[in-house]
């Protein structure tokens, strides 16, 4: 016999089970898009200095992105796939003569000396407009990158480690490698990165 005399309930003991598993399963289930970007890190911190760093021209390899997406590489227009070969070109020049403090031994350029002098001073200094599309600009770093990366790969073989470069930094930022594998490899990649010190300098943006 049903009961008269009070209001009518509804259980909802359960309910904030219910959500509770539903914020469990979303969570699990859920792909959360990451945000694209460049794997870049600031510069460490100088101390204080008077003293003006001075760049010679010459090791300064100029790569400019214009709005529509046009490259100025040395002020002169250029191809995108012209520009890994081109940068490859200006940091393995060489272009210190024999005798010379800057003088690159291992350099394999043209030697040309209205280019750079020595990797470790050559500078690429890449400019684009406010307006240039993320693409466009990922790609023109990429290429960059890819020519430090040549280089770096290169002097891994000449150096006769038994890994590339790009292998040798996959392989120490595996979680899975052994630590005493990580010390080997730490020491041969800062041996490559002296040789050709990734500088690519990013100027401020500008608007037409």
């Amino acid at each position: 016999m049903a009961r008269r005399g009070g209001a009518p309930e509804v259980n909802a003991g359960s309910m904030a089970d219910i959500a509770f598993l539903l914020l469990i399963f979303f969570l699990v289930t859920t792909t959360i898009e990451t945000d694209a970007g460049l794997d870049r890190m600031l510069p460490p911190k100088e101390p204080p200095t008077d003293e003006q760093v001075i760049l010679k021209q010459k090791n300064i390899f100029t790569v400019q992105i214009g709005k529509d997406g046009q490259l100025l590489v040395e002020e002169d227009l250029m191809d995108l796939k012209d520009l890994k070969e081109a940068a490859i070109a200006f940091l393995d020049n060489g272009g210190a003569v024999k005798g010379d403090p800057e003088y690159c031994s291992y350099c394999e350029g043209a030697r040309s000396p209205e280019s750079s002098d020595n990797p470790i001073k050559a500078v690429i200094s890449l400019k684009n407009d406010r307006e240039t599309k993320y693409s466009v600009y990922i790609t023109v770093q990429n290429e960059l990158v890819a020519a430090y990366n040549f280089l770096r790969n290169r002097a891994a073989k000449k150096l006769g480690y038994n890994m590339s470069f790009t292998e040798m930094e996959a392989a120490y930022s595996n979680q899975e490698t052994p630590d005493d594998v990580k010390e080997q490899l730490k020491v041969k990649i800062k041996k490559i990165q002296d040789l050709y010190p990734q500088k690519l300098s990013e100027a401020e943006t500008t608007t037409n």
